[in-house]
């Protein structure tokens, strides 16, 4: 794990869409797991905020709630982001947040509730890792001060797929970690990537996936399609014809294959992300036959103007 305490430069607003009307505020820049050769974050440097740095925000936060007052040696972002602020969320940043010593984190949540003693949620981004290196007490713990939903990159089920992606946890660990979080008392928000598998390893990326979200079953799942960034080895892995990416119909048929062959207790799934090409959303199980057969009508017909056009489509 690679840290800078005395570079942290507060990054760009990376949230899961859920989160649009939260408070930012950073703890990391970065990602622990650094090595996922499709994610914008590969090869990136973690870097740490000081504890006390983001406690300071947090009263100059409050005082600008209260009173608002606004401090000039305070970053100005702080008060932009705050008049679009709920008041009911916080979202702690950045790509793995739960990375932060866990010592240091509950400092900070307890000055959270101190301060804003109505917040409902506190969310953050979690690698399957992270959960496992706590202790279910220590879970307990974060839930009891709000920290209760988890946004956990799941991206495929096939141990295949993982591995080549170089995600740092297996199907069955990730499993566990999902698990875990749930017996603390955690929500789950996961994400999985359609198209992940490439052409060859699409039906076992599929059925390995719903395989997955079943034996999770979290209360939320959220599906993107893969987009190929410059810089990152799929982007060149892809070029070199390594990786051969989906058509957008196919890419249709794996989000019906998920859905498909995935089994909930209730869970709220969307493929609304600006990555998709084509936009279902409802509870599962209620709603699987009205959203299969939205996406199956789209297959059938095959017209392209259907899909969510190239232009409008990104991450």
């Amino acid at each position: 794990m690679k840290e800078d305490n005395k570079k942290f430069r507060r990054p760009d607003i990376c949230r899961p869409p859920s989160e649009q009307n939260s408070y930012f505020l950073p703890l990391t820049a970065g990602c622990s797991n650094s090595t996922c050769t499709f994610c914008s974050y590969y090869g990136n440097r973690l870097r740490m905020r000081e504890h006390e740095d983001v406690k300071t925000e947090i009263d100059a936060l409050a005082l600008f709630v209260e009173q608002g007052i606004v401090l000039a040696n305070v970053d100005q972002l702080v008060y932009i982001i705050a008049q679009h602020w709920d008041r009911r969320r916080i979202f702690l940043q950045d790509g793995d947040a739960l990375v932060y010593p866990y010592p240091k984190l509950i400092e900070i949540l307890e000055h959270l509730n101190k301060k804003f003693p109505d917040i409902e949620r506190i969310g953050i981004y979690a690698t399957p890792r992270d959960i496992l290196r706590r202790s279910l007490e220590e879970l307990k713990e974060l839930k009891r001060l709000k920290l209760n939903i988890f946004y956990i990159g799941i991206e495929s089920g096939d141990d295949k797929v993982l591995e080549r992606i170089d995600k740092g946890a297996n199907h069955n660990e990730m499993v566990e970690a999902g698990k875990k979080a749930k017996e603390a008392g955690i929500i789950l928000s996961l994400t999985v990537l359609l198209g992940l598998g490439g052409v060859e390893g699409s039906h076992s990326h599929v059925l390995e996936t719903a395989r997955i979200l079943s034996e999770i079953d979290p209360e939320y799942v959220g599906a993107l399609t893969v987009t190929l960034i410059p810089g990152t080895p799929l982007y060149e892995q892809a070029k070199r014809g390594e990786f051969k990416e989906l058509t957008p119909f196919e890419f249709l048929a794996e989000l019906k294959g998920i859905i498909e062959n995935s089994n909930f207790t209730n869970c709220f799934f969307s493929s609304m992300h600006a990555s998709n090409y084509l936009s279902v959303r409802g509870t599962l199980p209620t709603d699987k036959e009205r959203m299969l057969s939205e996406i199956q009508r789209v297959l059938d017909e095959g017209d392209s103007s259907r899909l969510r056009p190239e232009f409008l489509r990104g991450l």
